[in-house]
């Protein structure tokens, strides 16, 4: 089931002109601990070897600016990646959580204007098309945290600007731990954020705007964030998919590089869980001692949308694909029903050979079940007139075809 989802994922990734990378599964440790306090950090896999602090990737982004910055000066910008990389997370494992999980990227690099969002917001619904789902399914939320940070920077963290990151972590956890949890934390005196107890509860009831208008009402005059979010939607009415996009405040993300839009998509009933989120993370590279690229991507996880292709009944049901079957009455036909499989396998076909002391009945059934059009078969008689019996398995019409040399 993975290898069809993934066939899908690389489908709309040549379709939309992304090339595939990869890269090593073990990074160093550091990589990933540069954002205390993300929830992510917590759940490394992280060991000392040979005097190096290593850890299995948890996600791929970071690795992917290293690799940018690495080739920095070589590359023609922009870049058009994608990656079907696995991950590790240390977490409790529930509904669409697990501890290692696949998840495909598409990241564009090098474009700073919202085009790249759109195109990236398109290829997510067109995965979900070919994945067999409905166009109601699947609703992608979107926010801006560029947005965000001109609001509360006016208005709350004017003297601190940078208790912003922080305060995007903690907000994150809205869904998890409600309204009245999140604003406790802003609050905290001895947290990262310390608003006043007004100022945070202020914070958390911008997070439930859902109106554009009323975000902009809330907004810096001339926000550049909001003409930018309404010149995305302008663009996502382009690509035919505006309805099933809306703006949500409250996303903002858990992760502590992104700098612009974010956006999450989830199922329209259901589960609570991201079937993918991603954004623009412009300031990536200069905290990796880089310097700095305009960047955009996304991670669409394989666990999630499998239990929503299982719960819709879109589950495909994958045949083997197997053309033929050959079939030796004993041992010693055994070498020539070799050589036909041979032949038939260099000519491109799909071929299994009976092993061991199979009946014929036995080899017909699994053969039919398998989805195998023919069965070749060799006994003494055949071996003699140097042929085999090929059977059809639809019409049960036989012809004998002479045996390779």
């Amino acid at each position: 089931m993975r290898s069809w989802l993934f066939e899908q994922w690389r489908e709309v990734a040549r379709r939309f002109g992304f090339e595939e990378v990869d890269a090593p599964i073990v990074e160093h440790a550091e990589l990933y601990m540069r954002k205390a306090g993300e929830e992510i950090v917590d759940q490394l896999y992280h060991f000392e070897l040979h005097g190096r602090h290593l850890a299995l990737r948890s996600e791929f982004t970071p690795s992917l600016a290293r690799m940018v910055m690495a080739r920095q000066g070589a590359l023609r910008f922009p870049i058009r990646w994608f990656s079907i990389p696995q991950c590790w997370r240390y977490e409790r494992m529930t509904r669409g959580r697990r501890r290692e999980h696949y998840q495909w990227n598409m990241d564009i690099w090098g474009e700073a204007d919202v085009t790249a969002e759109a195109e990236l917001i398109s290829s997510v619904f067109a995965a979900l098309d070919a994945l067999g789902l409905e166009r109601g399914d699947v609703r992608l939320r979107l926010n801006s945290r560029a947005l965000l940070e001109e609001t509360l920077r006016e208005r709350f963290l004017s003297d601190r600007p940078r208790a912003f990151e922080p305060l995007c972590v903690m907000i994150d956890k809205l869904d998890k731990i409600g309204p009245q949890a999140v604003a406790d934390q802003l609050s905290d005196p001895a947290g990262a954020v310390a608003l006043e107890r007004g100022a945070a509860e202020e914070v958390v009831d911008l997070l439930s705007l859902a109106d554009i208008s009323e975000a902009a009402r809330r907004a810096p005059a001339d926000s550049p964030a909001v003409a930018e979010l309404r010149r995305l939607f302008e663009l996502l009415a382009a690509y035919g998919i505006e309805d099933r996009v809306s703006f949500d405040a409250s996303i903002v993300r858990g992760l502590a590089y992104y700098t612009g839009v974010v956006f999450e998509a989830y199922a329209a009933e259901g589960s609570a869980r991201a079937i993918c989120g991603g954004g623009r993370y412009d300031r990536l590279l200069p905290s990796l001692g880089g310097k700095a690229v305009p960047a955009v991507g996304f991670g669409f996880g394989d666990a999630v949308v499998l239990d929503l292709l299982a719960d819709k009944k879109k589950i495909p049901e994958l045949e083997r694909g197997l053309d033929a079957v050959v079939y030796a009455f004993s041992e010693a036909e055994r070498p020539a029903a070799i050589r036909v499989a041979t032949r038939l396998r260099e000519a491109g076909r799909a071929v299994e050979v009976a092993l061991g002391a199979v009946r014929l009945k036995r080899a017909l059934s699994d053969a039919d079940r398998a989805g195998a059009t023919e069965i070749f078969m060799i006994g003494p008689e055949e071996l003699a007139r140097k042929s085999c019996r090929v059977r059809n398995l639809a019409t049960g019409e036989e012809r004998e075809d002479p045996l390779p040399e």
